[in-house]
């Protein structure tokens, strides 16, 4: 094998094998990539296809049961050579970025001292001088009030602060490379755009070189100038991005790229697998929400949260989470709720259930009032309403198998818990009976999702309200919850209150969509309406952000 030395990165014939007790696993076999100095370069991919694999193992980060062979050449230096002093290339030469900001910073120490360290590791200078170059590059990172960024701990601040925080700390070491993993999957449109943009930016003012991993070839169209497609361990396609996107060759990649639900139209059904997309459109009939078929109905709602302040101050300022909103919910309607983070759309979601109890207003659920109800009262609301949160593994007892947790949230309301109805609920969402005995971490992220869903489905609920449910997912098995949740609808005659930020999510599943910012709703309209003629600027904003 010759090497590229016109590369700055080249990878040849990598191949790794995790070792299990009872077997072993091929997660990558036997690709090759390059990246120039001065370029980004796309890896895309689902879950498990081996592209995270392939980026820790350039800087020797997998564990030991991790077999790896081949060569990853940073110009001439084999970076898995056993000889090779990795330490020296960490940070200095090659430079990582994580998909949960949160997780990759210490939550114990404030954000500047992070910074600050890393600048003193890398860049051997005093405490001062690190100072007022981590203050610098907070700016950089577009972070305007760096002087309180900068005494801040992580918890204090948003997911797209913390991001720009972890480019920041990335950028330290000066570095050649930087591997983006999965930077944004978690982000808002328009947070996401920001990131994107902020990458791009440093790669052409910093003379730099990009890698950058997700599983949204939309994604990755705005940063990358070739692609690399993998799938089950190996590259099924490369290319020139716009050669990607015009002319896909290979079937996965036709299937990436028509997963994600159109901006332009609202389709019937999402393709699955090697499906065509389905040309027929919906057609939406004018919806006449005066009727009285309304199943809540929710008048001048207030959720206020205190914000903390010194003993000395007599006067309590509040955040304005939900801010005086009214809205109803027509009887087997999906009624889309659309904001960035901050909004106050999931604290309304929460409020609906009595998670966050509200200051004043009133929420009428089915003729009756659900901020008056007792807390015996409640037991029948929360079967009647039923919440899917945005991260399935969280939801769900680590300890206990699926059956078990199926048949618990039935006995606490009184139904029956026998196997038949256990495998009939497990049926209803694509999983087979013998699924019940499994325990959540058995499960791939679309699968747990669907167990989420069987658990709310298990006390025959009458409203499902969808926190954010498939925005982590892959764009593929998004697809198949967002069919689910359509052909449940219909099979049950459900309701849904479906929140999200992803706005060509809200085309193919909504009925009727409301825009939430800063707590108050600034536009309410059908998905035609709000997707061809949008009047708020807010509202164009969120729809030209979607990649």
């Amino acid at each position: 094998m010759s090497t590229d030395t016109s590369a700055l990165l080249h990878i040849q014939d990598l191949k790794i094998d995790f070792q299990l007790p009872d077997a072993t696993v091929s997660a990558v076999k036997g690709i090759e990539l390059k990246v120039f100095p001065n370029e980004i370069v796309g890896i895309v991919g689902e879950s498990g296809s081996g592209k995270s694999v392939t980026a820790l193992s350039i800087l020797q980060l997998l564990p030991k049961s991790a077999q790896v062979d081949g060569k990853a050449n940073l110009e001439t230096t084999d970076l898995l050579a056993s000889s090779t002093p990795i330490i020296d290339y960490r940070g200095k030469r090659i430079a990582l970025i994580f998909q949960d900001p949160m997780n990759a910073l210490n939550p114990v120490f404030r954000c500047g001292d992070q910074l600050v360290e890393a600048l003193q590791l890398y860049q051997k200078i005093d405490k001062t001088a690190a100072k007022q170059q981590a203050l610098e590059w907070l700016r950089q990172v577009d972070l305007q009030d760096a002087e309180r960024i900068f005494k801040s701990y992580p918890h204090q601040l948003s997911g797209g602060q913390l991001q720009r925080i972890v480019i920041a700390i990335a950028m330290c070491g000066k570095p050649d490379l930087l591997i983006a993993d999965e930077p944004t999957t978690a982000l808002d449109v328009r947070v996401q755009q920001t990131i994107l943009q902020l990458i791009k930016r440093l790669q052409q003012t910093q003379d730099l070189s990009v890698l950058f991993i997700s599983h949204d070839l939309a994604v990755v169209a705005h940063l990358a100038q070739r692609i690399y497609v993998m799938q089950h361990g190996q590259v099924v396609e490369t290319g020139k991005t716009k050669d990607i996107f015009s002319q896909p060759k290979h079937p996965y990649t036709k299937q990436l790229l028509n997963s994600r639900p159109p901006l332009d139209k609202k389709l019937k059904r999402l393709p699955v697998g090697d499906q065509q997309i389905e040309t027929a459109v919906v057609e939406q009939s004018p919806i006449n929400i005066d009727v009285e078929d309304k199943i809540m109905i929710i008048n001048d709602l207030k959720i206020w949260f205190p914000k903390p302040k010194p003993f000395w101050q007599r006067k309590v300022d509040y955040v304005k989470a939900v801010d005086g909103i009214d809205l109803a919910i027509q009887s087997g309607e999906c009624l889309a709720v659309v904001g960035e983070s901050g909004s106050g759309k999931s604290t309304l979601g929460k409020a609906i259930i009595r998670l966050v109890e509200a200051q004043s207003g009133s929420v009428i659920f089915n003729g009756q009032s659900v901020l008056d109800l007792t807390q015996r009262d409640l037991r029948q609301l929360r079967r009647d309403i039923q919440i899917i949160f945005q991260n399935p593994y969280a939801s769900l007892n680590p300890r206990m198998p699926i059956g078990q947790a199926l048949q618990e949230v039935r006995r606490l309301h009184g139904l029956s818990e026998d196997a038949q109805t256990i495998s009939d609920l497990l049926a209803h969402v694509g999983l087979l009976p013998e699924h019940a005995f499994r325990y959540p971490h058995e499960f791939s992220g679309g699968q747990r999702q669907r167990i989420c869903i069987a658990r709310a489905l298990a006390v025959e609920p009458k409203l499902l309200i969808c926190d954010e449910c498939v925005s982590s997912l892959d764009v593929s098995v998004q697809a198949q919850i967002l069919n689910l949740l359509k052909d449940l609808q219909t099979e049950l005659g459900l309701s849904y209150l479906f929140i999200t930020h992803d706005l060509s999510v809200v085309r193919f599943i909504a009925d009727r969509v409301v825009v939430m910012k800063d707590g108050q709703i600034v536009e309410r309209g059908t998905v035609d309406a709000i997707f061809d003629e949008p009047r708020h600027n807010y509202t164009k904003m969120l729809l030209a952000a979607v990649p």
